[in-house]
């Protein structure tokens, strides 16, 4: 399956609903070219919906360490919404969650780049202690 990507703006943050596969080939090459179209923007607010991302190969998880050193270096942040088992558990292994903050929900997502609005962070160490427990 390739990878199709849905854009979205709430409150001035940019969302990307990815929906496939981010592998090698032309699916990392969109999401590299759909990460740079939101970097030209003036400090860049982005959050990368993964609810339907079956499958990140290695390439994958490369194009996604661009994207927040991309974002980063366009004085914007990005943050990560409904990441799966699988892929969370990818993440963690590599340590590419801890370039990012990662939400359960989007609205926690989108209310943290607001001071002062109440949200609830995902909380990889209670993952990483269930992982354990299975």
């Amino acid at each position: 399956m390739s990878l199709e990507i849905g854009h979205r703006e709430r409150e001035g943050v940019a969302l990307m609903d990815l929906k496939g596969r981010i592998t090698m080939g032309n699916e990392a090459s969109v999401f590299r070219e759909a990460i740079e179209k939101i970097a030209a923007s003036p400090e860049p607010k982005l959050i990368l919906n993964m609810l339907d991302v079956d499958y990140v190969d290695s390439t994958g998880l490369g194009a996604i360490v661009m994207c927040a050193t991309r974002i980063r270096n366009a004085r914007g942040v990005a943050k990560l919404v409904n990441v799966n088992r699988r892929n969370i558990e990818l993440m963690v292994m590599t340590k590419i969650d801890t370039m990012f903050e990662v939400f359960d929900d989007e609205t926690d997502a989108i209310n943290s780049f607001f001071p002062g609005r109440e949200i609830k962070r995902f909380d990889i160490l209670s993952f990483v202690q269930h992982m354990r427990d299975e």
